[in-house]
């Protein structure tokens, strides 16, 4: 009799573990069906750049500090 209420109780925790890992699966499908940009992964905002990485700001600093050595 013990072993009948084991097996039972094993073949019920695997019907168990079964559903609902179904059931987890049906439900990550539903939301991502309502919420569509959950799916896509959102762009990235455009990052600051370094002075030292901006060619605009170093090509400006040298021709500044040609301006100040040049004579006259």
């Amino acid at each position: 009799m013990l072993k009948l209420l084991l097996v039972a109780g094993v073949v019920a925790g695997v019907v168990y573990a079964v559903f609902w890992a179904l059931e987890r699966r049906q439900a990550a499908g539903r939301a991502q069906r309502q919420h569509p940009s959950a799916r896509r992964p959102r762009p990235r905002p455009s990052r600051m750049v370094a002075p030292d990485d901006d060619e605009d700001f170093l090509r400006d600093l040298d021709r500044r500090r040609r301006e100040k050595d040049e004579p006259g």
